[in-house]
């Protein structure tokens, strides 16, 4: 591979990105699907410039998701002609395995369980017994459009509108699938929760340890939260702003673009981020650090994927809708980028160290410090360079920021940190 750090793919789609996505084995086996209705297969360790285009997988309309199967010859594709297919990628040869009533959003494949998953907009999910060759989906009805799925070695999480988020247990799961033959099913979900964003969910994506997930939103937000049930456990969760530019019209104001896509690093378990505004973030869940933020894009990221090993960032970058445009196209400006991590790039810095905290007369602490909410629910605005409190250790009474509401608790101050990286919501 060239020695660059990051490059462009020499071919990429002629539209919009719809997902990219690694093999599991093979970190230089990429899939990229895109609403020019293919399915595209690349090689990136290729010594030419840009990565080797493979093959290219027609379909008869848009495609909406790609994943790989069992091993880096198989692939399963989602799209808008309602349609669930098998991909051989050595021969070409695709496969319908079930017929959706609406456009299919979302696929995803357990290897552990050797199951198949596959939302669409007609607010069902197909569960494929890949066991059982042959055998017709279970199918089980959601009680909204599900709009992202993402999947751990345990879990399905199910992102739908209505800030609707159902967790199903796939041991159990797989056992209603393995027993239906083409029935329509109704499991109950391992949990049903209300998403801790306050506005539409774009992505999902689960730690590579089982623990828990990400959720993304449309207003500029990123949750973390856990699958332990706990009440212990539940008081970890949280949520931040990030993905906002400040406006050049209005001072003060800040430009807030959705979250397009999150997706969690295998070894260090942090995970990226990227957004309308063009831009890739890294982030440490646990230590609610922001690791690294990346030189802009040209346009906005649709998609990403971390490689098996962890040592290579896949990057869609294709047109969106933030910038008010009327009549979309994506030719000649849809790009897919590969970014080759260095060895600590996506490593976790870990917590600061609490300090003492510091205010002036006026009560008002400076921006180097972030404050931490431990139990308020208050919208902490990164962008106001000076955060007014009372001046003590503990909030008995309430604060107030700019655009926030009162709330009390007490505040735990670190110094030197980026605020972009773990305000409360």
């Amino acid at each position: 591979m060239a020695p660059t750090i990051q490059y462009e793919l020499s071919e990429p789609p002629s539209d919009a990105v719809s997902s990219v996505t690694f093999a599991p084995s093979s970190p230089t086996r990429l899939l990229v699907s895109s609403w020019d209705r293919h399915v595209y297969l690349y090689d990136i360790s290729s010594g030419e410039e840009g990565g080797k285009l493979i093959q290219k997988y027609e379909h008869r309309a848009p495609v909406l998701d790609v994943c790989f199967g069992a091993d880096d010859n198989e692939a399963f594709s989602a799209g808008m002609d309602w349609q669930v297919k098998r991909i051989n990628l050595e021969t070409g040869e695709q496969t319908v395995l079930s017929n959706h009533g609406a456009p299919v959003k979302s696929v995803v494949y357990s290897r552990e369980h050797s199951l198949l998953v596959s939302a669409s907009w007609d607010s069902t999910l197909h569960f494929h017994d890949l066991k059982n060759e042959g055998k017709e989906p279970t199918t089980v009805k959601l009680p909204a459009k599900p709009h992202s799925l993402s999947i751990s070695a345990s879990k399905l999480v199910v992102a739908m509108a209505s800030r609707l988020v159902y967790i199903y247990d796939l041991k159990s799961t797989l056992l209603i699938a393995s027993e239906g033959a083409g029935d329509i099913a109704d499991p109950q979900p391992w949990q049903q929760r209300e998403s801790s964003l306050k506005f539409m969910t774009r992505a999902v994506a689960c730690m590579p340890n089982d623990d828990g997930y990400a959720s993304s939103s449309i207003e500029g937000r990123v949750a973390v939260e856990w699958f332990d049930p706990s009440s212990e456990s539940q008081t970890r969760k949280y949520a931040f702003k990030c993905h906002r530019q400040p406006d050049p019209e209005s001072e003060g104001a800040d430009i807030v673009y959705p979250v397009n896509a999150l997706a969690f690093h295998p070894v260090h378990g942090t995970f990226a981020s990227g957004g309308g505004d063009g831009v890739v973030a890294l982030w440490d869940a646990n230590a609610k650090r922001r690791i690294r933020q990346y030189q802009k894009y040209p346009q906005s990221v649709a998609a990403l994927a971390f490689s098996c090993d962890g040592n290579y960032l896949a990057i869609g970058v294709c047109p969106g809708f933030e910038n008010g445009q009327e009549d979309y196209t994506g030719e000649g400006v849809t790009k897919v980028y590969v970014r080759e991590l260095g060895e600590t790039e996506a490593k976790g810095k870990g917590a600061k160290k609490p300090i003492e905290l510091i205010a002036d007369e006026a009560g008002t602490l400076e921006a180097d410090f972030l404050v931490e909410y431990v139990t308020a629910d208050i919208d902490l605005d990164s962008t106001n360079p000076k955060m007014p409190f009372s001046p003590v250790f503990e909030l008995q009474s309430s604060h107030s920021g700019s655009g926030s509401g009162t709330s009390s608790g007490h505040v735990i101050a670190y110094s030197s940190i980026d605020h972009n990286a773990c305000a409360s919501s």
